[in-house]
């Protein structure tokens, strides 16, 4: 959770907030003396009271005695046991948790009773209207609109999923616990089944013991749009339609999404040697997979639902046809080979156990709200081997308790009876090959005997469950046109479980679904023949919900990004031309490789020889073209090269992709399915955004490229920007405004040549690496960046506290659409004169030079950093599946910017976000300059969100807890450079308050300052904790309590400041 989700509602009830805080803290508390006793609960209030009465102190001016009631908890917990440190540490840990559910609880309330909320669909579409835009212009604008939101796996989310979820069941009970219609008797029951909630918590392992695979953080993704976004879509969109139809007189086109998703989990192989070509081959098939079990289970319940017999001509005819095909079809078969009816060949087709299971449906509910509780609708692989695959009903439970159906290592069909014998037969998945039996003749008549006597049961159950289909289309001709789409749906997802086998599928292309086009086809059809009938009520609900999610989410759900380093596709590059005795490609100068690549572009013969023999890493960069050659643009979505700094980057990518294609459509015969990948150059350090302006106008100057980008991307360039390594490069505020100038400069390059330009943000979470609230962000980029069309990266945590709960993702997407739809029609304003940007410069130079003699120059740093913060123990958190560094080097500039900001927010210093911003405050308004910063700060956006954000960041840090870290952790000969950081600390807050014109930090945001110092009582003691902590596992490294008691405070600190890396 985060504090900058503050997009969800402005103010919020302190008064329920603190009556919901009590309510968890007293059942927290009744947990607690049952788990620890009372003995030690006294300790826990003794602190807590200390916390609270220092915090009182030094909020009042009353520093000296605040300073004594700080030295005073300090000594009480270095006294304690490890024990003692470790339990107080989960107390306060799980204290922080349930404040930060209760906050993200009273935002949504707030926003639910609400009458107007602002920056809504129907708030920022009549600010439009007043402010002259035409009702068609402002319709025209919804509806081309196209974002993007990009899910992405960095590592910092620091719960486990497990905990997730129970947070979430609290949520539930909480909302719940709202409703004025609660009697006294349901009121209790809830209060029981929070304390079991509780319970459950306190007596879950709060620390993950393996780190998660690429594959387990894709499914962690996956699992957020079922939960969540699966939900919110439909309900996002009803909001755009209705308020269109308010304030222009026409509702949202039913297929027409003005947002999208993509994913980078799977596909993000930048520095993780644990992306292969293979984890991302399986986790797309898994995304097509999962797609269509969701739409199987929507396709059934808008069966039950759509009963009437009131149709057009048109859709009659479409269930005159499916019927007639399906009786001519019939061949029933009382063979081994033949399934014995209709339903057993449906459960048979739904029996993929190759992939993973998913949380069980309702499994984030409490029991007390009226939810439908469901089991896994996924298979459970318990198994011999890995081809394991038990015999499922369409409910995904067993087909018997005691006989089971599996492969076994050799592909034969095994039946393990429940006195433990097995038979077993060659199996084939193809239906139309013959199956050849290994055993006799007699062994086969009484297996068949025994496996038909295993189906009887359900078989007979499976009648009375499933209606038999009516005799005529004039029943019920929307049950038979959903029937079919279902049983072709169902064919698809057996198909991309051979596919993830390797085994060969001989289903008739006209059996299952490519493209989300075919889908949608008998779904539009079924919605016009209700309108046209008189029955748009009922076309306008589930089946208008459906369509939407089609149109969506498409077979994929989310698109899979790949990304991968320029310097590997160098390498690649290498090992082919001294393969081909050409040279050495990466020694050429950048001429040179532009003419080898245009060349070889321009050819048709593929570059790679089949027989060339490569090195593991150049094989693997090989194999990932391969893959996307082979799913292509249906499931992919854009190469992205990161650390790209000239054309011949870009090129390289399209070189490898059109050879690996190729390759791929010559052996099989035809052309790859789907179009090329968009590339998509990254440009992240300092450097390379001062470049990229050059990069793009040199390969829009390439004849082939240009006509590449018009023919097969619609004349779009998509450029990324990142916001991570730029400010662990040069600063914050040094970063925001290379950003800003880098996004002007591509914008003139793509101009110059009439094309349009997609810019791609890579924001992270923490301010420190450009997170921030989703409209002050889009509302504060240069003019014209955003034209309709944007992406932008949701990472880590910032997933689930966004889009988390249906209610903060329905919020989220409606501030991503009119955020963009503002920037668009009324783009913010630019500096108001030249003078401005002069001064930016100056500010960023000062600000840039502070940041690197500290940061890069002064040998002193990098010890110094090491021994103030936890950062060599975070990698122990098992957090992500990429290591912490790209490189082995053991200095700042290969460690990646997520474990540097996350260390600093550990310690309370914040150092990455403000280091240097005072130093260029400074120098300006020293230079008289003051008056024009304060013009700057209330005209320009842009320097007012950089500001105002420094500011909120500056609310967090606190100076005593960092000097404790210094005090205690530092080295002596150390120390002064701390001192010399916390003075440059006050110094950014002097200089930020007299920009601003606030007479203390976070004025413009009191409800934000409120809730900090609302947990101050218990974030306070988890610091001076973790100080302890280190101080004991520095000299005892070795001690794996005392390590596990260190996470528990990093999860406890990261609780209270809403905020990890």
């Amino acid at each position: 959770m985060t504090d900058t989700t503050d997009d969800i509602a402005e103010e919020i009830s302190f008064q329920s907030f603190d009556d919901d805080c009590r309510l968890l803290g007293s059942l927290l508390n009744d947990v607690l003396q049952r788990e620890v006793g009372s003995n030690f609960m006294e300790k826990v209030e003794r602190n807590r009271v200390l916390a609270q009465s220092a915090c009182t102190m030094r909020a009042s001016g009353i520093e000296d005695t605040a300073e004594l009631l700080e030295k005073q908890l300090v000594s009480e917990i270095s006294d304690m046991t490890l024990e003692e440190a470790f339990t107080l540490a989960r107390a306060f840990s799980h204290y922080l948790n349930l404040m930060g559910i209760a906050e993200t609880h009273h935002r949504l309330r707030k926003a639910r009773n609400m009458a107007h909320m602002s920056r809504s669909c129907d708030d920022i579409f009549n600010q439009l209207l007043q402010s002259g835009v035409s009702p068609e212009e402002l319709y025209n604008a919804v509806c081309k609109q196209e974002v993007e939101i990009v899910l992405t796996a960095h590592p910092t989310q620091i719960n486990r999923r497990t905990l997730q979820y129970k947070h979430i069941r609290i949520a539930h009970l909480l909302d719940y616990n709202d409703r004025p219609d609660l009697g006294y008797e349901d009121r209790e029951m809830l209060i029981e089944d929070l304390v079991r909630e509780i319970t459950s918590i306190w007596q879950t392992d709060e620390l993950r013991r393996q780190k998660p695979t690429a594959v387990d953080e894709a499914r962690a993704g996956l699992n957020i749009v079922e939960q969540s976004l699966w939900r919110a879509v439909p309900h996002y969109l009803r909001r755009v339609s209705n308020a269109l139809k308010k304030h222009t007189g026409k509702s949202l086109p039913l297929t027409c999404t003005p947002i999208k998703f993509g994913s980078w989990m799977g596909g993000d192989r930048d520095g993780n040697p644990n992306v292969t070509a293979e984890v991302t081959r399986d986790v797309a098939l898994l995304s097509r997979w999962m797609a269509i079990d969701l739409y199987i289970r929507e396709v059934d319940s808008l069966r039950f639902e759509l009963s009437m017999n009131r149709c057009s001509d048109r859709l009659s005819r479409l269930a005159h046809e499916i019927l007639e095909k399906e009786t001519s079809s019939v061949d029933r078969s009382e063979s081994w080979n033949e399934p014995l009816n209709r339903s057993q060949s449906k459960t048979y087709s739904q029996s993929g156990a190759a992939f993973p299971r998913k949380l069980p449906e309702g499994a984030y509910l409490p029991s007390c709200t009226e939810c439908k509780d469901g089991e896994s609708k996924y298979p459970k692989l318990e198994c011999p081997g890995s081809d394991y695959m038990p015999l499922n009903r369409q409910d995904g439970k067993a087909a018997s308790s005691s006989d089971t159906l599996f492969l076994d290592s050799d592909k034969n069909l095994c039946i393990t009876y429940e006195n433990g014998t097995v038979a077993n037969s060659s199996y084939s998945p193809s239906a139309s090959t013959p199956r050849t039996v290994s055993f006799s003749s007699g062994q086969l008549l009484s297996q068949r005997k025994l496996f038909a006597e295993s189906q009887m049961g359900r078989s007979s159950f499976k009648k009375l469950l499933e209606p038999s289909l009516p005799p005529r289309p004039g029943i019920a001709p929307y049950r038979i046109v959903l029937g079919n789409v279902k049983d072709k749906l169902m064919k698809t997802q057996r198909r991309l479980e051979l596919h993830l086998e390797d085994l060969p599928c001989e289903h008739d292309a006209r059996d299952y679904y490519e493209t989300a086009d075919e889908l949608l086809e008998p779904l539009v059809l079924c919605y016009e023949s209700l309108q046209s009938s008189g029955s748009g009520i009922l076309a306008d609900g589930r089946l208008a919900d459906l369509i939407r999610r089609v149109a969506t989410f498409r077979m994929v759900l989310m698109k899979l990004d790949l990304r991968q380093e320029s310097a590997r596709h160098a390498e690649t590059l290498d090992a082919i031309t001294s393969y081909l005795d050409m040279g050495i490609y990466s020694e050429w100068d950048e001429e040179q490789k532009l003419d080898f690549l245009s060349r070889e572009l321009k050819g048709k013969r593929p570059l790679v020889p089949p027989t060339i023999k490569v090195a593991a890493d150049v094989k693997e960069v090989l194999d990932t073209f391969r893959v996307a050659a082979t799913l292509g643009s249906d499931s992919f979505g854009a190469y992205v090269i990161s650390m790209a700094s000239n054309a011949s980057d870009v090129l390289a990518v399209e070189l490898l992709q059109k050879d690996a294609r190729l390759a791929v459509s010559g052996e099989l015969g035809r052309p790859c399915s789907g179009g090329a990948l968009r590339v998509v150059p990254l440009f992240e350090t300092v450097k390379d955004l001062r470049g990229a302006g050059a990069v793009i106008r040199k390969l829009l100057s390439i004849d082939w490229y240009r006509e590449h980008i018009i023919k097969n991307h619609n004349g779009h360039q998509e450029v990324m920007v990142g916001y991570s390594d730029s400010g662990k490069d040069a600063g914050r505020f040094t970063a925001a405004w290379e950003l800003y100038k880098a996004q002007e400069d591509v914008i003139a390059a793509c101009n110059e040549y009439g094309i349009k330009v997609t810019l791609f943000h890579g924001r992270g979470g923490s301010i420190g690496r450009g997170g921030g609230p989703t409209y002050l962000a889009i509302q504060s980029q240069p003019p014209g960046s955003v034209m309709g069309t944007l992406r932008s990266t949701e990472q880590g945590e910032m997933v689930q506290a966004k889009f988390g709960l249906p209610q903060t993702a329905v919020r989220q997407l409606e501030v991503y659409t009119t955020a963009v739809l503002l920037a668009t029609m009324r783009p913010p304003l630019p500096p108001r004169e030249e003078k401005w940007r002069n001064l930016m410069e100056e500010i960023s130079k000062i600000s840039c030079q502070s940041y690197r003699s500290t940061v890069y120059e002064n040998p002193e740093f990098l010890a110094y950093f090491q021994e103030a913060t936890p950062q060599a123990e975070l990698g122990f958190l098992n957090i992500g599946s990429r290591p912490t560094r790209r490189k082995s080097s053991t200095g700042i500039g290969h460690l990646r910017a997520i474990p540097w900001v996350f260390a600093w927010t550990q310690t309370r210093f914040v150092l990455p976000v403000w280091l240097g911003v005072g130093s260029g405050l400074k120098g300006v308004c020293e230079k008289g300059h003051k008056e024009d910063l304060i013009a700057m700060y209330k005209e320009w956006p842009f320097f007012q969100s950089t500001i105002d954000l420094i500011e909120m960041v500056l609310g967090k840090a606190d100076i005593p807890i960092a000097k404790l870290y210094d005090e205690v952790l530092v080295s002596p000969s150390r120390q002064e450079l701390g001192a010399e950081l916390r003075r440059e600390l006050m110094t950014t807050e002097k200089y930020v308050l007299a920009v601003t014109g606030h007479e203390k930090l976070s004025q413009n945001n009191r409800i934000l300052r409120r809730l900090i110092e609302s947990r101050l009582p218990f974030l306070n003691p988890m610091n001076m904790l973790q100080v302890e902590i280190l101080k004991r596992l520095r000299r005892d490294d070795d001690n794996t309590k005392l390590r596990d008691a260190l996470l528990i405070t990093i999860n406890g600190i990261a609780a209270g400041m809403r905020n990890t890396g």
